[in-house]
């Protein structure tokens, strides 16, 4: 099995029917779960200091750690993840 990184982005206040959508889809996926969290506050630094990062439509706000045989079966359940902007998957490479 392959790992694979989803970085969900985009930030609004959760209605009911966000997290029942959610909900289904942590269950429908749970199998391939290895690690999931969420990121309730940031900060960025760069040559031009630091700067706190705001729950926004562009942050990124979870991250999900999954198994998957292929990027192509990694793809399939990012397609029916119920994201607020967009997932974004890349492929964890180690050794």
């Amino acid at each position: 099995m392959k790992k694979f990184m989803f970085l969900t982005y985009g930030f609004e206040k959760p209605t009911p029917e966000i997290m029942q959508a959610w909900k289904k889809w942590f269950g429908e996926i749970g199998d391939h779960i290895l690690e999931q969290g969420h990121f309730p506050r940031g900060k960025e630094f760069s040559d031009k200091g630091a700067v706190d990062l705001p729950l926004a439509p562009d942050s990124i706000t979870g991250y999900l750690l999954v198994k998957a045989e292929s990027f192509e079966q990694a793809e399939k359940m990012a397609e029916t993840n119920p994201y607020v902007a967009s997932i974004r998957i890349y492929e964890i490479m180690t050794g």
